[in-house]
């Protein structure tokens, strides 16, 4: 596989996050295709392959079981058939980003970087904050620059420009990796968040490394709704730093209990970010502000948010949480 593919992020979503009410499964539904999903987790993918087939032939217009069935597809090499589903999941619900970000990897995969490019950039278009779509198109670029460079040296063997500019793109990506098509189910170990049916590919913080500093901001708080999103009520705690304190007096305890209900309690929860902005930034600590709406089977509440930033290592941690409704 090339090497270039390696640095997508892996993001065959597991099952999407459904936020629309018509799509709102009933807990025996959901509790059904969790069953299917666990026998994939235990490596009985042809059986959930055929159980799940069974399901969509009952519940034709079920996002989240016609997606699965994309996933597995891809879990067993079947690259086409998979494409083949996930397409039919963006023509049925055009308003899901997921299903278009893993027809980007499935055609990267193959070597059509241009179909990558115009799934991932229709991703970022019907979810502007789905941070793993913004950083796989910025490797497809990369990549698709990689292949001009390479032509003009073909052309002109003394192209020193073309030549250094293609030595910093290999550079970058590096060698020896291969990408995986589902993630692993521990998330604290590989990044991945695993909530209410959903996988989803929280963008690492690794900006910083390179100097950009309020690209990893973002990145981790985009990563921090995603997964409040995705109802990984584990990875939305390890989203604060250890110093955070609740508002009013209440005990961080007492404040995760709290949490852990409201945010697992819903059926699905929809949190969308718009206007980000770092107001202050001085190394170790920054200030984000931004509009939240935020929707838990119910109407949409919104919400002006700022976010008090600590840097804990190579991750940036919420350290203080203030809303003004």
């Amino acid at each position: 596989m090339n090497n270039f593919i390696a640095a997508l992020t892996p993001t065959i979503t597991r099952f999407v996050l459904v936020v629309s009410a018509s799509f709102t499964l009933s807990i025996a539904h959901a509790d059904e295709l969790k069953d299917i999903s666990q026998l994939a987790d235990q490596g009985q993918t042809a059986v959930a392959l055929d159980k799940v087939n069974a399901y969509i032939a009952a519940n034709p217009k079920n996002a989240q079981a016609l997606f699965m069935k994309g996933v597995f597809l891809a879990e067993q090499g079947r690259r086409d058939d998979a494409i083949k589903t996930f397409t039919e999941v963006t023509e049925k619900f055009p308003n899901l980003p997921e299903p278009y970000n893993n027809l980007a990897v499935l055609y990267a995969d193959q070597g059509q970087f241009d179909k990558a490019r115009k799934s991932l950039e229709t991703a970022i278009k019907t979810h502007p904050s789905y941070a793993t779509a913004h950083e796989n198109l910025g490797d497809i670029y990369a990549r698709m620059a990689s292949e001009a460079y390479d032509k003009a040296l073909q052309l002109d063997t003394s192209n020193s420009r073309a030549q250094g500019k293609l030595s910093l793109i290999k550079d970058l990506f590096g060698t020896g990796n291969k990408t995986t098509i589902a993630a692993s189910k521990d998330a604290a170990k590989n990044s991945v968040t695993t909530t209410a049916d959903v996988k989803v590919v929280a963008k690492k913080a690794d900006a910083s490394q390179a100097g950009n500093a309020d690209e990893a901001i973002i990145a981790a708080v985009n990563g921090w709704s995603q997964a409040w999103s995705a109802k990984n009520v584990n990875q939305y705690l390890a989203s604060y730093s250890d110093s955070f304190k609740p508002a009013k007096g209440q005990s961080r305890q007492a404040w995760e209990q709290q949490r852990r209900q409201r945010v697992s309690k819903p059926s699905s929860i929809s949190v969308e970010l718009s206007n980000l902005k770092i107001a202050s930034n001085s190394g170790d600590a920054a200030k984000v502000q931004f509009k939240q709406s935020y929707r838990a089977d119910g109407k949409p509440i919104r919400t002006n948010k700022t976010l008090q930033m600590k840097k804990v290592g190579d991750n940036w941690l919420i350290d203080q949480e203030i809303a003004d409704n």
